[in-house]
């Protein structure tokens, strides 16, 4: 019911800076939370940023202060601009949502399919 399109992964220097976009799309009733999670080799996945339908975000420590999850000018997108890139930040990015589809009417979890971010050193 509800698909996630991620954009503006690639490859950056370190100090550098990306940004990675997310559209959810489909018969979507309401979202109520947006955002991002990475997931690095051989660690498990993490929180990245969030916001909410209230506009709150959070941040992980790790990343808090140098990226900025906000909404998108488009219904049902967020940017996610990172700025003064690590090496320990390459991962896959994951675009994720906390939505209601129309039909069926429950909260459910989606996910996007992924984008690299390599950060060089």
């Amino acid at each position: 019911q509800v698909q996630l399109v991620e954009s503006g992964g690639g490859l950056v220097q370190a100090g550098g800076s990306l940004r990675l976009s997310c559209a959810a799309s489909g018969t979507i009733f309401s979202i109520n939370a947006m955002g991002w999670y990475r997931q690095a080799p051989g660690k498990q996945r993490e929180l990245v940023a969030t916001i909410t339908s209230s506009g709150s975000t959070d941040y992980a420590d790790s990343v808090k202060g140098r990226f900025t999850l906000s909404r998108g000018n488009a219904r049902y997108t967020v940017a996610l601009e990172m700025n003064s890139l690590k090496p320990e930040d390459t991962a896959v990015y994951y675009c994720a949502a906390k939505a209601i589809p129309v039909r069926g009417m429950t909260v459910g979890d989606y996910w996007g399919q992924g984008t690299q971010v390599t950060v060089s050193a």
